[in-house]
């Protein structure tokens, strides 16, 4: 049986906060115009970009959990 891990709830709602939400709107339209991200630039999207995807899915999780519950 798989283990069951205890999620705070007020983990289940945590957002990219606003600022770091815009850098990395910023960084990703800078590269759709066609601009080369440099390698600093392009770890850091890529970092923001596998953070919100976790969030994402640690936000679905916890409301499939909540709804067998």
């Amino acid at each position: 049986m798989p283990e069951v891990i205890e999620i705070p709830i007020e983990l289940t709602q945590f957002q990219l906060p606003e600022a770091v939400q815009a850098r990395l709107q910023l960084l990703l339209d800078h590269q759709d115009e066609g601009h080369t991200l440099s390698q600093a630039e392009r770890q850091e999207a890529e970092g923001l970009v596998e953070l919100a995807e976790f969030l994402s899915l640690l936000h679905l999780r916890s409301m499939r959990v909540s709804q067998q519950a």
